[in-house]
């Protein structure tokens, strides 16, 4: 489904991705982890290009998308659930979910505000709360719906649980288990490996801005060399 070759970004003079590869298939949850400051966030605003690569390849069920705008990216099937949320401040909770209604795709089974509120009904407890009102698992959960609601074919999460609370990170595990159900593809970037070896089928982690070792659940947790080196675990 998404086929990333060679992928080099820059911020000016100071180069952030070095070649980095990822394969995704159809169907699969993969994770992107590594330290702070390794690539993982440039590599997802790459994929979607809210920054603009240099060289490489980014194919999208074939499409080569590389320096392609972000709304057409968008547009193809990309849901990105972005690092800070970035919900709508001044829009309601509901209101943040229908700005981003759309089924570009002809989904046959579409995200609705109904669908999404099944899986988070706290969403739904909040419905008439402004976005900036919102407790950050709140936010999360509506950061995700509002993706959702663009009836994605591969959904992206950077910093998925990033600063909540523990019963509120389980939430949201709970959440794109219930997604992955569906047949959702999902790329998700998270430092939990607890969680992440539960829920995902391959990882990949990053080291100074290049893909240092990859492999399916049951091989991260045989490698400990792996997870301490690269991890820190």
């Amino acid at each position: 489904m998404l086929k990333v070759e060679a992928l080099e970004t820059s911020y000016g003079n100071s180069q952030a991705l070095f070649g980095v590869n990822l394969d995704i298939q159809a169907g699969q949850v993969a994770t992107l982890m590594g330290r702070n400051g390794m690539g993982k966030t440039t590599t997802i605003n790459s994929i979607m290009g809210v920054v603009k690569s240099k060289a490489g390849s980014i194919k999208f069920e074939g499409k080569e998308i590389f320096g392609q705008p972000s709304f057409k990216i968008a547009r193809l099937g990309l849901g990105l659930v972005p690092e800070g949320r970035q919900i709508f401040p001044n829009l309601t909770c509901m209101e943040n979910l229908i700005a981003t209604a759309a089924n570009p795709l002809g989904n046959d089974n579409p995200w609705t505000v109904e669908r999404v509120l099944e899986i988070f009904p706290e969403l739904g407890e909040r419905a008439n709360s402004m976005g900036n009102l919102l407790s950050g698992g709140e936010q999360q959960m509506l950061a995700i719906g509002r993706a959702l609601m663009t009836n994605p074919k591969l959904l992206i999460l950077d910093e998925a649980t990033e600063g909540l609370a523990p019963l509120v990170r389980q939430r949201i595990w709970q959440a794109l288990a219930e997604i992955r159900q569906g047949g959702l593809s999902i790329l998700v970037v998270d430092k939990n490996l607890h969680d992440l070896v539960k829920l995902a089928d391959v990882h990949y982690i990053m080291q100074r801005g290049q893909v240092v070792w990859s492999g399916t659940s049951d091989e991260l947790n045989a490698d400990e060399d792996a997870r301490h080196n690269y991890l820190g675990l």
